[in-house]
């Protein structure tokens, strides 16, 4: 891993992704009832998570590509790639297709989701995101490195 990687862009899409993440705790109420009222900021934090999770693969992206680790077909075969030589952990890989998933609730059945569920899910993985922050801030250590 001792290729050029974009470094600063990568460390922009996890400030965005951080900043975003903590508008979500900001906002997330203690019960599930206070979440189904929350109206319109409801749908800002759904929104804001969207927008984590997308920086999340942008950046999965951006190594898999500057580490030359294989042309991907989907994200998929990116996060394949990434956990075949050693970028992310077997681990990270199941909590980012589960993010994955979440986005594609969000984004493609907005007015079907379930708001409990939703918000199970929110307080259970919020966590995940400073977790692959963390691993991608070794990694970019790494590379620095050698």
């Amino acid at each position: 891993m001792t290729d050029k990687v974009r470094d600063a862009i990568i460390r922009i899409k996890l400030q965005e992704m951080t900043e975003s993440v903590d508008m979500v705790k900001e906002h997330l109420p203690d019960s599930v009832d206070s979440f189904e009222r929350l109206g319109i900021v409801k749908d800002g934090i759904y929104k804001r998570v969207e927008y984590a999770i997308e920086d999340v693969f942008d950046v999965c992206a951006i190594l898999n590509a500057d580490l030359h680790l294989g042309v991907p077909g989907t994200d998929e075969d990116i996060l394949g790639n990434l956990v075949q030589h050693g970028v992310l952990a077997p681990g990270t890989r199941q909590n980012l297709k589960a993010m994955k998933g979440f986005r594609n609730i969000v984004v493609h059945r907005y007015g079907a989701i379930d708001d409990a569920l939703a918000f199970s899910i929110l307080n259970e993985h919020i966590g995940d995101f400073a977790l692959f922050r963390q691993e991608i801030e070794h990694v970019l250590q790494s590379v620095r490195e050698k």
